[in-house]
């Protein structure tokens, strides 16, 4: 029958329940209350009264006359009256009534026990007299000795007090009914509140879209946060803690979001710019696209859908290695064509001397570029992309060139490098752009300056980095280059290279090269492959263009 009603309904019924119960308990509280002030106050009373009479002198005295009665019941009856009691009875030791409202029971033995007041004790209860339940009070009269010698009884009838709280109830019980009419009212109000604050949803599809929400949150590949308008963070998935390194969801959800995010992505997010862009978030390139909430027209907060996009980064840079390696094949096959073009003519002419010179002259030359051991890079990975940026920085006019101190050793277990690896690719690309046709790039690579010690030196002759951008060089979107066309922003491969190596505690700097160009720097702590936690690679790189 519950499940039955509505979400509404049940609620206005549990609140008339609880307003019912409230305001009843209330009432008969109040009404307990008040009866036990009334008879507080007439006991009060009756108390005086009977102990203003027991003190008399005229009555003390009387009680020695001939006829007492004359004298104490006009005394009595004026004390009554003036008192609004219903009567003042006084009687001797014997229980003799000296006064009484009807004066035909002057002379007769009371009609309950005295024996509490001639004890020398005052009683105060209900009892059943000649004219009826009353609420009485009996105080004993003293002679001039201490002596009990007789009792003064006051008392009201227990209709009047009935009477007179049935009188001062219909206030209290017009209250009651006013505060429970407007406590009805409060809870028709409260439940449509409710039910509008909900969006007029019952409990079993409150319960399917939250199943529903938690299943599609949950099991989505791509990250999800969401703030409110007061920019903390409300809700994060799985997915987004894991793109954004979070331990997880917990500790963020409550927070500001700039106080737990990396700057540019927590700007991108309270933005709530309806548009998607690259972010860098600590080493990722996460493609995020913003977007406000909105709810009846009102906007309640923003949300951001959070795609990881640096594998397909990494992809492009093996494609782009790739391509110049292409490139670089078809150049050398046009050159070696053309020189097979020469030496056969040469053989036509019958100029075999000066075909065998020009073998000889241009024996070890081709566009493609080699690395012989003397080279010093014995890391297969290493000498791979040194290998593809030379050949494609050849392709733009661009000498590349390894220093006579390099020296890497290869990594142990065939492990990849793959922070160095990023390092130094991420260097030298920066460093391609920033030179000119005819520009020299010299790279050091060694391992052999301290123990289990990597250094990366890169030289070129570009513009350089002002003194003044040095700090800001490593931040996203830091860029002293001109925009390339069909790439979307500038200035990420240095605040990688730096975030590497805050990363695993080392440093990045960038300072003046001897070539003409700019020096950077990055050292950090590297554990090797097989080293046992011992080896560190310490990374010193240069190029020469503003970031």
């Amino acid at each position: 029958m519950v499940r039955s009603m509505t979400l509404g309904m049940q609620l206005l019924l549990l609140q008339l329940a609880i307003v019912l119960v409230t305001v009843v308990g209330t009432g008969l509280t109040a009404m307990w209350l008040q009866e036990q002030q009334l008879r507080e106050a007439y006991q009060d009373r009756m108390i005086a009264v009977a102990q203003s009479v027991a003190g008399l002198p005229v009555i003390t005295s009387a009680f020695d006359d001939a006829d007492p009665a004359a004298t104490i019941q006009p005394v009595a009856e004026v004390v009554r009256e003036a008192s609004d009691v219903t009567y003042v009875v006084v009687s001797d030791d014997a229980g003799i009534r000296y006064s009484h409202p009807n004066p035909d029971r002057i002379g007769e033995k009371v009609s309950t026990d005295p024996a509490i007041p001639l004890s020398g004790e005052i009683y105060v209860g209900t009892q059943t007299g000649t004219l009826g339940e009353s609420w009485r009070v009996k105080v004993p009269i003293f002679d001039e000795d201490g002596e009990v010698m007789g009792q003064v009884s006051v008392g009201i009838l227990e209709s009047e007090l009935r009477a007179d709280f049935l009188g001062d109830l219909t206030l209290l019980l017009v209250a009651l009914v006013i505060a429970a009419v407007i406590g009805v009212i409060g809870s028709t109000w409260i439940g449509r509140l409710i039910r509008r604050r909900i969006y007029g949803l019952e409990p079993d599809e409150i319960r399917a879209m939250l199943e529903t929400r938690e299943a599609m949150l949950h099991g989505i590949r791509e990250g999800l946060v969401a703030v409110d308008d007061r920019g903390r963070v409300v809700l994060v998935n799985d997915a987004a803690a894991r793109l954004l390194d979070l331990d997880s969801t917990a500790e963020v959800v409550g927070r500001r979001v700039d106080e737990v995010l990396d700057p540019e992505l927590a700007r991108f997010i309270i933005s709530g710019e309806d548009r998607e862009s690259p972010v860098l978030s600590g080493e990722r390139v996460l493609l995020v696209h913003g977007d406000r909430v909105r709810v009846d027209g009102r906007e309640i907060g923003s949300i951001a859908i959070l795609r990881d996009r640096t594998e397909l980064e990494t992809t492009l840079r093996e494609l782009e290695g790739a391509q110049s390696l292409a490139d670089g094949l078809r150049a050398q096959s046009h050159e070696f064509s053309n020189k097979l073009h020469v030496v056969s003519g040469l053989l036509e002419l019958g100029h075999l001397d000066a075909a065998l010179e020009f073998i000889e002259r241009v024996g070890s030359g081709g566009a493609l570029s080699t690395l012989d051991d003397h080279d010093g890079l014995a890391d297969l990975e290493i000498a791979a992309l040194v290998l593809a940026k030379r050949t494609r920085a050849q392709e733009l006019g661009i000498a590349v060139e390894l220093a006579p101190t390099a020296h890497l050793d290869a990594a142990r277990g065939g492990e990849p490098r793959t922070e160095l690896v990023t390092i130094v690719a991420n260097l030298l690309d920066n460093a391609i752009e920033a030179c000119v046709l005819g520009g020299r790039i010299v790279l050091d690579v060694r391992d052999d300056l301290e123990p289990g010690v990597v250094v990366v030196r890169v030289d070129d002759d570009g513009p350089g980095v002002p003194t003044v951008q040095r700090e800001a060089i490593f931040e996203p979107d830091v860029s002293g280059k001109a925009p390339v066309p069909g790439k979307a922003r500038r200035g990420i491969g240095l605040a990688i290279v730096q975030r590497i190596a805050h990363r695993l505690g080392g440093e990045a700097r960038v300072d003046d090269s001897p070539s003409g160009g700019a020096r950077f720097t990055v050292r950090l702590p590297w554990v090797g492959a097989g080293s046992g936690g011992g080896a560190a690679i310490a990374s010193d790189a240069s190029t020469g263009a503003a970031r």
